[in-house]
């Protein structure tokens, strides 16, 4: 099976607006919100690797950095860090930008494993990766760790 790069499934800047329903009980975005924003836009870059149906594994490493408010603009981040035999590891990460000045500040980032299927519904051989840059490298190796980590529990 031939390789595919990170960046043929990777997606850079997705985009959306925080609106009033986005928020909780203090007035910024609530974090169950953006963890389905995350979520769907991690199943669309497995969808793009494996060129299958896939299903989220398990979500780890959330960690909620920075709050968003209303107005704020989203911008997430997401590519495949590394495959194993019919799972992956996908890295996302979100800012938020002050559509005014256009700053940007890391809000969160999470790792999410899914496992793609073939047509009976059974884990199904996916395509390896192939990491070209150093970042990507890095973020291949650092991948494997937590994969290890992830087995033992």
């Amino acid at each position: 099976m031939e390789g595919k790069k990170v960046s043929e499934s990777a997606v850079h800047d997705q985009t959306t607006v925080v609106f009033p329903n986005d928020l909780n009980a203090y007035g910024t975005l609530f974090g169950g919100r953006v963890l389905d924003l995350c979520d769907r836009l991690a199943g669309v870059v497995a969808k793009r690797h494996s060129g299958r149906m896939c299903v989220t594994l398990g979500i780890d490493s959330v960690r909620f950095l920075a709050p968003a408010k209303h107005g704020d603009i989203l911008v997430l981040k997401a590519s495949v860090n590394r495959v194993w035999n019919s799972s992956m590891e996908i890295g996302i990460k979100v800012f938020k930008e002050d559509f005014r000045t256009q700053e940007k500040v890391h809000i969160l980032s999470a790792y999410f494993t899914f496992v793609a299927l073939d047509d009976d519904m059974n884990p199904t051989k996916i395509p390896p990766l192939i990491p070209e840059t150093e970042d990507e490298k890095r973020r291949y190796k650092a991948a494997e760790e937590r994969h290890r980590l992830r087995l033992r529990k």
